[in-house]
């Protein structure tokens, strides 16, 4: 496939408006015609530290523009792939759900009405957080749709029931979820340390079948042998809270839990699963660029983004 510099506007990653990737902005969501959509949830009312998340979808996008491959796509050589081929690529961005602010019911709408918008549109949604609790609408949307794996990337179990009254915050999605029927089981992938979830809560998300690896299980078992306990053929989405990774390279979130991932161990991990199954949606939460100076933990998120997209998009078309 040639390259097209010579046509048309270079189009540079600092040029133009931000849409994640740079990909086409959508605004009417009854017309959303894509593979992929993209979605922001900019909801950070469910934070029970340092709130900051609502400006993630908007730092995300920012540092996604440094991945806007252009007319050539993301050659990778090491897998002697081009992912995100510019002529067969449809990705789009709708925007942002809309939020009220106090209002988490009514928010939490709002996004489950964006994706199941894109689900309508049968696309696959790409949601940014956003606290963890944009995950609870996420999953709500998919009731009237064939049942789903849970696959959770986190420091946090986030299994907590009810605290005071609270069952809509980001420590509740992972509980929330569970007492979904069309959620077939779950796996809960680098949590570690001292956690928001008590004791009950890990007993209680075993006896709902989950099963529950740390960032030291991973590294001690190895890539395969996790993979191996994720069931296979099923349909997937993927939650990741940008927590799962060490501070040292995403500060910028409001509950950090050293002992966390790096950039490969995550790619690796998602990359398999992609492989075993069919990933029908995808949600990023908890980045709060303004606790990092030096963006690192937007431009992970972004860049992590794009190569879980190029490969869901590249392994869909081989199946």
């Amino acid at each position: 496939m040639g390259n097209n510099y010579d046509q048309g506007r270079l189009n540079l990653p600092f040029v133009g408006i931000c849409t994640f990737g740079k990909y086409p902005y959508v605004s009417d969501w009854d017309q959303i015609s894509a593979d992929v959509a993209v979605m922001g949830a900019p909801f950070d009312f469910g934070s029970q530290f340092r709130t900051g998340s609502r400006m993630g979808p908007r730092g995300v996008r920012e540092a996604s523009t440094l991945f806007s491959f252009g007319h050539a796509g993301a050659y990778d050589f090491e897998d002697d792939i081009t992912y995100l081929p510019s002529d067969t690529t449809r990705i789009v961005d709708i925007g942002d759900a809309d939020i009220i602010h106090t209002d988490t019911i009514k928010s939490h709408s709002n996004i489950k009405f964006g994706v199941n918008k894109i689900l309508a549109a049968n696309a696959i949604p790409v949601v940014i957080g956003g606290d963890h609790s944009i995950n609870i609408p996420c999953i709500d949307a998919f009731e009237n749709e064939e049942p789903i794996h849970l696959i959770q990337i986190d420091a946090h179990l986030d299994f907590v029931d009810e605290r005071h009254g609270v069952k809509y915050g980001h420590g509740n999605p992972m509980r929330r979820a569970s007492e979904k029927e069309y959620v077939s089981g779950m796996t809960q992938i680098g949590i570690r340390n001292v956690s928001s979830t008590a004791k009950e809560g890990y007993v209680d998300a075993r006896e709902k079948g989950s099963k529950i690896f740390s960032v030291r299980h991973v590294r001690q078992m190895g890539l395969n042998k996790i993979l191996d306990e994720i069931p296979k053929g099923k349909r997937y989405y993927i939650t990741i809270d940008i927590d799962a990774f060490d501070p040292s390279i995403a500060s910028g979130t409001g509950t950090p839990s050293h002992g966390g991932f790096y950039y490969y161990e995550v790619l690796e991990l998602i990359d398999g699963i992609i492989k075993q199954g069919s990933v029908v949606g995808l949600d990023l939460v908890e980045v709060a660029p303004d606790y990092d100076v030096t963006n690192s933990t937007s431009t992970l998120a972004a860049q992590l983004l794009m190569n879980t997209i190029g490969r869901i998009l590249h392994h869909k078309i081989k199946k």
